[in-house]
């Protein structure tokens, strides 16, 4: 397959300038300015061209709830959104806590090929914080990436320092939902950052890659500031509602949407470079779970126009910063040959304007679910094509 992409502004997290991409078997084989080949031609009309974006953090609830959202139209929406790459969190039902529910997933995801899909596997057995056999029972073969037992955090510190320590031997990345349980109904706050504390404290003690999920509070970040300025292996996610939104928003999300104080803490961090990942934490619930209290929402097909529109139209980040924590850094964290608009790399782009504004509305969402307080904002970044190796696998107005 090949494809040559015109007239565009390429950026990424280093450049920013106008040329033509010409792709062959899904790689990037050709960058410059009047490439001229024979076959399919996309007119980019000066609209950017970025790399697609990679989801550290999303929910498909498939299996066991696929009311909400399924493989598929997770992938649909997350196309939309111009991602080509997503982590999936572990609690699902059953939960993906052994290698038979992980290979059912993999499965699927490679017959619905849109998106590439990485899976999760869980820390502990059914995420009830306890029981590590089936981490311990993990090969290089099985190819596992993260585990995590999002949604909960490992309350038992022994527990946590031997997953911990299998991870280490095993070169695979802890992710942390930093939230010590007895104190959730104490205080939501001092709940995240006595265990954002705690994880890195011990992540220091055994030496494991940790990534801090949807980090929300001014302390975990400042705690997670000093881990890296000590040369820790810590990574941090924020989430696009954690820096566009805050309490007076009243949405029920987990971890609670914070104050201005905090907003803008987790702003100057991306300023300052601590910030290695903008993660949507894509938690897709049915009008009746919401009612009844499910915490989260949809993030996939709104991240980059909230997070263009906060960001860098709003605090005057720059669009390659913006580019460096939605793509090159969370692939580089994925350990992905992505991220980058560079000879070599995959070919997976989005084309974007970000000149025109636009409004979401909720007749457009593409996935099952609608939960997000997102509908009615007024911003800018329209996606208008998202490319997979090549293949434009999402097509917007242009």
């Amino acid at each position: 397959m090949r494809l040559l992409i015109k007239n565009v502004n390429i950026i990424d997290y280093k450049d920013n300038f106008f040329g033509d991409v010409y792709i062959e078997e899904g790689k990037i084989t050709s960058i410059g300015k009047n490439i001229d080949k024979e076959c399919e031609i996309i007119d980019g009309k000066g609209y950017k061209l970025l790399p697609a974006f990679v989801d550290l953090h999303s929910h498909f609830r498939d299996p066991g709830y696929t009311y909400k959202e399924d493989l598929y139209t997770g992938s649909k929406a997350a196309a939309k959104g111009g991602y080509t790459v997503v982590n999936l969190m572990a609690n699902t039902n059953p939960v993906c806590s052994n290698t038979k529910v992980l290979s059912s997933i993999r499965n699927k995801a490679k017959e619905i090929n849109i998106i590439d899909i990485n899976q999760c596997m869980a820390i502990t057995e059914d995420i009830k914080g306890e029981n590590i056999d089936s981490l311990k029972e993990i090969t290089r073969y099985d190819e596992i990436k993260f585990v995590s037992d999002d949604g909960k955090g490992v309350s038992d510190s022994k527990v946590m320092i031997e997953a911990m320590r299998v991870c280490k031997d095993k070169d695979i990345t802890m992710i942390s939902h930093a939230e010590s349980q007895e104190l959730s109904d104490i205080d939501m706050r001092l709940a995240e950052n006595t265990m954002t504390w705690r994880d890195i404290v011990l992540a220091k003690f055994t030496g494991v890659k940790l990534h801090l999920a949807h980090v929300s509070t001014k302390e975990s970040m400042k705690y997670i500031i000093e881990a890296k300025e000590e040369g820790s292996k810590v990574t941090c996610e924020v989430t696009p509602h954690h820096i566009a939104l805050t309490s007076k928003t009243n949405y029920r999300v987990n971890p609670p949407l914070r104050e201005e104080e905090d907003r803008k803490f987790l702003i100057k961090a991306i300023k300052d470079g601590y910030v290695d990942a903008i993660a949507t934490d894509h938690a897709p619930h049915s009008k009746k779970d919401k009612e009844k209290g499910s915490p989260g929402l949809i993030g996939l097909e709104s991240a980059f126009n909230v997070c263009y529109t906060t960001l860098v139209k709003e605090e005057g980040i720059s669009i390659n910063k913006l580019s460096e924590i939605m793509s090159y850094n969370p692939a580089r964290i994925m350990g992905l040959n992505k991220g980058k608009i560079s000879i070599g790399f995959d070919a997976d782009f989005v084309l974007v304007d970000t000149e025109k504004q636009c409004e979401i509305y909720e007749e457009d969402i593409i996935s099952k679910s609608n939960n997000t307080p997102f509908i009615g904002f007024k911003g800018y970044g329209k996606i208008l094509a998202t490319i997979k190796g090549g293949k434009v696998i999402y097509k917007g107005d242009i």
